[in-house]
């Protein structure tokens, strides 16, 4: 059976008026639009062909239809009109962004919250790296009798330092030799090659510092893994009780238990090689606890090495051209924001400054 472009505007219109009004759509509602110039014989004729195709879905005894995930699917594809934002959406978008801009370990959740605000449905907001993190290099710096600094030069081109007390006397010729041998073993390395095999080999080459190789080693791999691990923040889940798809008790509290990290932190690998804004719709969803529902996401550039990521999740009613047009923007304004030169003077590099810690 052909899909013509008949049988493609009667979709569209099912689509349209099933997101704003949640009910099943009956060939007089379609009648009825200004655009459609065809009996309700041929509109019913239509809806029946697409329901044999599988875009369409007849519930229980109505006599309208609902969209199925294929017709969905087309929809977002092919079939929808682009939403244009207006002034005050824009402006309000803008306003939130410029008054909420932070660092970012503690955006991620104000992010959430402002796309949740906007959208109406629950959110995510995630910061990850754009690849692994590694030591670019090395710097232990004596501080004086009975402690050091150990300095890494990460390759996000960000510093993390730390000052470690000495349980024995170390020489600042054995840091010399100690910084040599990290930077000739460990500067480029990625996380997974740290073994108990390569700790065993520097602690051979170090000389007399060969007792604080260990600590090194652990703080090294904690900094790579708190570095690599993606900041993630969900927020708004209540706002799903909104939908009258949830109306249903029992629905909705099986969706709210899985609107969680847990549940959605396979979202940034849907993302790795997307561009632009992606819709999963109903079982396309990579969670089986999020297949009844359907998925928006789109990336933001955060700058130093970091990506970001923000979506909604809701029904597969939602309004896709607009929850697209509102998260492509936000997506926008928060590459701007993020990655706009800094007015203030700079700061000193972020890490665990002067933290005391026995070796």
């Amino acid at each position: 059976m052909e899909l013509t472009d008949r049988k493609k505007k009667v979709l569209r219109s099912v689509v349209d008026l099933y997101i704003r009004t949640a009910e099943p759509v009956g060939s007089k509602a379609i009648t009825a639009l200004p655009d459609m110039n065809y009996s309700s014989a041929t509109i019913r004729n239509e809806m029946a062909d697409l329901t044999a195709m599988g875009y369409l879905e007849q519930p229980h005894t109505s006599a309208g239809r609902i969209p199925s995930p294929a017709g969905y699917r087309l929809y977002v594809d092919e079939l929808m009109s682009d939403y244009r934002l207006s002034m005050d959406e824009t402006r309000s978008i803008n306003a939130a962004i410029e008054d909420k801009m932070q660092r970012v370990d503690k955006m991620m959740e104000k992010v959430a919250s402002l796309v949740s605000q906007a959208t109406d449905l629950p959110a995510i907001s995630v910061a990850s790296r754009q690849a692994g993190v590694t030591v670019k290099h090395f710097d232990l710096l004596s501080a004086g009798s009975g402690s050091f600094i150990l300095v890494l030069l990460l390759s996000t081109e960000e510093v993390v330092n730390k000052l470690i007390k000495l349980p024995i006397p170390v020489t600042e010729g054995d840091l010399k030799l100690l910084s040599a041998v990290l930077n000739a073993a460990m500067a480029d390395l990625p996380p997974e090659e740290f073994t108990g095999a390569l700790m065993d080999k520097l602690m051979r080459s170090a000389g007399g510092a060969s007792s604080l190789v260990p600590v090194i080693f652990e703080f090294t791999a904690d900094a790579l893994h708190r570095h690599a691990n993606a900041n993630m923040a969900v927020a708004g889940q209540l706002k799903i009780l909104c939908q009258p798809e949830y109306r249903d008790v029992d629905k909705a509290q099986r969706l709210l238990t899985s609107l969680d990290e847990e549940a959605l932190s396979q979202l940034p690998a849907v993302m790795q090689n997307a561009n632009g804004t992606k819709v999963l719709v109903g079982p396309e969803n990579v969670a089986q606890e999020l297949k009844d529902t359907s998925v928006v996401v789109t990336k933001f550039d955060i700058g130093e090495g970091m990506q970001g990521m923000i979506g909604v999740v809701g029904p597969t009613r939602m309004d896709y051209a607009k929850i697209t047009a509102r998260l492509s923007y936000f997506a926008e304004s928060l590459s701007k924001a993020f990655t706009k030169p800094e007015q203030t003077q700079p700061q000193l590099p972020a890490g665990e400054n002067h933290k005391d810690t026995e070796a």
